[in-house]
């Protein structure tokens, strides 16, 4: 019995660990998809860069906010033509993600900002991504540093 104890509290403690903690991304039916996560790489001697990647929320929810070791501050951008100039704000409120559908982050449109990014970012290196959501689980991701596809233009913008 005694040599049995330990062994009890071992499946006890793991068993806490792992309570509330889905199986994996698709056992959770709340959780938002997310694909095809890209950052630029930063141009030398800028501490800033953009990240781009697709997401779909089961039901309405909000971007809220990224996180990232990588960068001293991430903000949610919207760009839009004003004036015959593209302009970039943030969206302090987060971007919405109707129930359902893509929203894609994409050059010259809606992007993740890295600002004050700590190291330069290169071809082929990969950044970690802690994106929360304002009802879904935050996902943790990993963007590869590329750059973004491009635009129907034939050219990437940002």
């Amino acid at each position: 019995m005694s040599r049995a104890l330990p062994f009890v509290f071992f499946s006890l403690a793991l068993a806490a660990c792992n309570q509330g903690q889905p199986a994996g991304r698709g056992a959770d039916a709340s959780a938002v998809q997310i694909a095809d996560a890209v950052c630029r790489p930063t141009p030398v001697g800028r501490q800033a860069t953009g990240c781009y990647l697709t997401l779909t929320a089961p039901q309405d929810d909000r971007l809220v906010s990224v996180a990232s070791p990588v960068a001293g501050r991430i903000e949610i951008h919207e760009s839009r033509m004003e004036s015959n100039m593209m302009m970039m704000r943030e969206l302090k409120e987060g971007m919405p993600l109707p129930a359902g559908q893509k929203v894609e982050l994409k050059p010259g449109g809606n992007h993740i900002m890295l600002l004050s990014v700590t190291e330069p970012l290169s071809t082929g290196d990969t950044v970690p991504l802690v994106v929360t959501f304002a009802s879904a689980p935050p996902a943790e991701i990993t963007a590869t540093v590329d750059q973004p596809a491009l635009t129907d233009a034939g050219h990437a913008e940002h």
